[in-house]
């Protein structure tokens, strides 16, 4: 069960971690920042393989908990703003920027590294 949204701990060797709730950046858990879990508070990739709950699971997250996890999101969201100094009317127009060369950019990226 899902309890309070947390960024949880880092591990300092990035291992990989699957379900639980203890570690940031792990996938298929509850309450902590990472991927493909339910109840965490914003998406945090570690670099590893993504394990996913189901839709039924993330749907039977109660709403308080929903609620908590959105709010600790955009608070996140606005400090690491602040951190680099941009407003949020300069994110907004940097992703519509971003969104419009996604495409071209990830391809670019896999061209690079091929080369490499």
């Amino acid at each position: 069960d899902v309890s309070s949204p947390k960024h949880g701990k880092v591990d300092p060797l990035n291992m990989p971690h699957v379900g639980g709730n203890m570690w940031a950046g792990g996938t298929g858990g509850r309450d902590t920042a990472g991927l493909g879990g339910k109840g965490g508070p914003y998406r945090l990739d570690a670099g590893h393989r993504v394990y996913q709950v189901s839709q039924a699971e993330k749907d039977a997250v109660p709403e308080e908990v929903k609620r908590a996890a959105r709010e600790m999101g955009e608070k996140a969201f606005k400090r690491r703003l602040k951190e680099i100094q941009m407003s949020e009317y300069d994110a907004s127009t940097y992703e519509r920027f971003s969104g419009a060369v996604r495409r071209q950019v990830e391809s670019l990226r896999i061209i690079l590294d091929n080369l490499q």
